[in-house]
C-alpha cells in the first residue's frame, strides 16, 4: 500500500530541495551499489535495488515530483511505480551515460578476471613443518630426514589430467576461452555478462578420458622424505627453507617451498643469548678464598680456568669464542658463567674449632666489605 513505502528523498538520501543532477548522482551510486549482478543471490539488495529505482522514477519526473511533493503517493500514479517509469525510460537522460558511469562502457565483465585466472600460472603452495632438535645439534648442525606429504604433478600425465595416448580437448561451450558470455535485458538496458565456463570450469579444455593415477586431476599427493642440513647457530622458532621442495605449482607456475621451522630443546646447564652461552658454576669457599683452576664445562668438553683469590660469589667470567656459532659465520659467541660459591654444611667440631680459630685470625683487611658496611650504618645513625 501507498502509506507503507518510504519516503523518496530519504530511499535517495537527498535533500526535498535537491537539484535534478543531485538526484541522478544519488541514483547511480544506489543503483550500482544494490545492483542484483552486484551481489548475487542477496534479496535484501534486489529488494533496496527495487525501491531505489521506483524513487528515481518519480522524482526525475518534473511532473512526478511535483505531485508527489503535493499529494505524496496519493498523488503518483501507481502504474509508475514499478521502477521503469513511462515506457521504461530513465526520466530524460541517456542510458548509456549510466553504463559509462557503472561500467566504463555497455558490457560489464565481473567475472572475467575470474577466468583468466583460470588458465594463469599459479605458484604452488608454500608447506610447513615443525622439526624439533637437541641443544648441542642446533649449536653444531645437524642433517634429519623430514617426511611431509605434498602435491607434484602426475608422473603418468605430466599434470594434463589425460590418460596416456590423449590429451585435453577444446571446450565446445565457450569454444576454448574459458568464458561463456549472457546478455540480458534488465532495468538498466541490455547488459552483457561474461563469467566462466561452467564445463571446463574457466580453463577451456575438457578431458573425455581421465588419467587414472589422479582422476584427471593432473596432481596427486604423495609423501616426500628429504634430508634437511639444518646449519650450525640455528635458534629456537627459527625456519629453515628449502627451495623448491613445496608442492608443484600450476600452469607454469613455480613449486613453493618446505619451510621448516626449528624447536630446540632446553639444556640442563647452559642457557643461550644470540650466539653467547651462560651458565652458573659452583666453587667452594677454599677455592673462592685461596685461587683455583676450576674445570668449566663447555659444549665441547671442558676447559680450565684459574679463578683469582678472594673471588666473591655472583663474579663472572667469560671464555671467548666458546659460545655459540653464527649462522652461515665462521664467527662464533663467548661463553659466560659465573661462580657461586658453596658455603660448606655438616661440620664436626674439628671443622668448626678450625674456622673459629681462621675467623679469631682475620681483621678488616680479610672482610672490607662487611667493614664498610657498618661504617656507613654507624656514621649514619649519628648523623
Amino acid at each position: 500500500m501507498a502509506g507503507e513505502k518510504r519516503d523518496f528523498y530519504e530511499v535517495l538520501g537527498v535533500d526535498k530541495n535537491a537539484t535534478q543532477d543531485e538526484i541522478k548522482k544519488a541514483y547511480i551510486k544506489l543503483a550500482k551499489k544494490h545492483h542484483p549482478d552486484m551481489n548475487p543471490d542477496d534479496e535484501n539488495a534486489e529488494h533496496k535495488f527495487k525501491e531505489v529505482n521506483e524513487a528515481y522514477s518519480i522524482l526525475s519526473d518534473p511532473d512526478k515530483r511535483q505531485k508527489y511533493d503535493t499529494f505524496g503517493m496519493a498523488g503518483v500514479d501507481p502504474s509508475a511505480g514499478g521502477g521503469y517509469g513511462e515506457g521504461g525510460g530513465f526520466g530524460g537522460f541517456d542510458f548509456s551515460d549510466i553504463l559509462n558511469d557503472f561500467f566504463g562502457g555497455s558490457s560489464y565483465s565481473y567475472s572475467s578476471s575470474s577466468a583468466r585466472r583460470a588458465s594463469m600460472p599459479i605458484d604452488g603452495d608454500d608447506i610447513y613443518v615443525r622439526q624439533t632438535i637437541t641443544f648441542e645439534e642446533a649449536a653444531f648442525g645437524v642433517t634429519k630426514n623430514i617426511s611431509y606429504n605434498r602435491i607434484i604433478k602426475c608422473p603418468e600425465c605430466g599434470a594434463t589430467g589425460a590418460a596416456k595416448g590423449t590429451k585435453p580437448e577444446e571446450c565446445p561451450t565457450c569454444s576454448g576461452s574459458g568464458q561463456v558470455r549472457t546478455t540480458q535485458r534488465t532495468i538498466l538496458g541490455s547488459m552483457s555478462t561474461v563469467k566462466p565456463c561452467d564445463n571446463c570450469r574457466g580453463s577451456g579444455k575438457v578431458i573425455k578420458n581421465p588419467c587414472p593415477n589422479c582422476s584427471g586431476k593432473g596432481y596427486i599427493k604423495i609423501n616426500n622424505k628429504v634430508d634437511a642440513n639444518i646449519p650450525a647457530g640455528i635458534d629456537d622458532g627459527q625456519k629453515y627453507v628449502m627451495r623448491g621442495y613445496g608442492n608443484d605449482g600450476r600452469n607454469g607456475g613455480s613449486t613453493g617451498d618446505l619451510v621448516i621451522e626449528v624447536s630446540v630443546r632446553e639444556h640442563n646447564i647452559f642457557r643461550r643469548s644470540g650466539s653467547d652461552l651462560y651458565c652458573e658454576i659452583p666453587i667452594t669457599f677454599t677455592e673462592a678464598a685461596l685461587g683455583a683452576q676450576i674445570k668449566v664445562p663447555t659444549l665441547e668438553g671442558t676447559e680450565i680456568y684459574t679463578i683469582p683469590e678472594g673471588t666473591q660469589t655472583g663474579t663472572q667470567f667469560v671464555l671467548k669464542n666458546m659460545g655459540i656459532q653464527v649462522v652461515n659465520s665462521n664467527r662464533r659467541g663467548d661463553l659466560y658463567f659465573r661462580v657461586t660459591v658453596e658455603v660448606p654444611k655438616n661440620l664436626n667440631s674439628s671443622q668448626k674449632e678450625l674456622l673459629t680459630k681462621f675467623a679469631e685470625s682475620c681483621d678488616d683487611r680479610n672482610n672490607a666489605k662487611s667493614k664498610a658496611f657498618f661504617d656507613k650504618l654507624f656514621r649514619r645513625g649519628k648523623d
